[in-house]
């Protein structure tokens, strides 16, 4: 029977170089904590963007989005298991690129309804982007090794709870760009879960389920553990759920301390490129 002091040893062989990549995120999450008296005051200045959303209002996207590929993909089924597996792949992944293309727009509505600034009171404003791509950069590099530790903990705990061959279960899309070779699957992959997905889910969740929890509670942390917490649960692999919110949190703070919603969407579409490029090379 494996001991736990070998379980953690092993588990530290396999991380120890991803931990030796993330030491400048460890200098910068330091750094930061001391700044910040370990994060108390880091969003004493954060104030609720102006806006008149009923409580209801984030969730009609929420539900175009998950409806639209429900109903989608239960209406093909049929006709396309006789199909070849990367074509039954390239359509699942084009039914997700397509209905969070029109959750996106309407997000888009309901923002120039009910924001005071419409567009740039939501955060998107362009002339912010040259300043969020270094901030988002850095705010990424920092988050990493609490992402890796959630990992890290993870792993630990399910091999300790369900044996030694307990593994992480990779995203549906790496499993898609690993089975498959095809270039066309491939790059709908990468424009999906690079560019589409991260804006979609960052207006989503940052821009509007953040937002209007903040609106209703004083302390920005609270709003930040909320909209996390429901972004973590609506991936399928719960066992990634750790690692996810600690993610969203590191965007959520991003959003939150800097008011552009820039800012998170390019850490999110970072993390995605990072991680399809990591399972590539694997």
């Amino acid at each position: 029977m494996i001991t736990l002091f070998e379980t953690i040893k092993q588990l530290g062989t396999a991380v120890i170089l991803e931990y030796l990549v993330c030491l400048p995120g460890i200098v910068i999450l330091s750094i930061w904590l001391m700044k910040t008296s370990m994060g108390k005051n880091a969003l004493i200045n954060s104030v609720p963007r102006q806006n008149s959303m009923p409580l209801y209002m984030p969730f009609i996207p929420l539900f175009v989005w998950f409806g639209a590929t429900a109903l989608a993909i239960t209406a093909t089924a049929k006709l396309l298991q006789d199909l070849p597996q990367w074509q039954q792949a390239l359509f699942y992944t084009s039914i997700t690129c397509i209905a969070a293309i029109a959750a996106t727009a309407v997000i888009i509505m309901l923002v120039r309804t009910y924001f005071t600034e419409r567009i740039k009171g939501f955060g998107l404003d362009f002339k912010t982007i040259k300043k969020d791509l270094p901030a988002a950069a850095l705010n990424l590099l920092a988050a990493w090794p609490l992402v890796l530790m959630m990992l890290a903990v993870t792993i630990l705990l399910g091999r300790l709870l369900y044996g030694q061959d307990f593994q992480l279960q990779q995203h549906d899309e790496l499993q898609s760009i690993v089975s498959n070779s095809q270039l066309s699957l491939r790059i709908l992959i990468v424009v999906t879960s690079i560019l589409i997905v991260p804006a979609f889910e960052e207006m989503l969740f940052r821009g509007l389920f953040q937002t209007i929890i903040r609106s209703f509670v004083v302390n920005p942390w609270i709003a930040i553990a909320i909209s996390s917490a429901l972004f973590a649960i609506t991936h399928a692999n719960i066992e990634h759920w750790p690692a996810l919110f600690m993610l969203s949190a590191c965007m959520g703070y991003s959003y939150e301390k800097s008011g552009s919603l820039f800012r998170p969407i390019i850490i999110h579409s970072l993390f995605n490129a990072i991680s399809i490029i990591a399972t590539l090379y694997q």
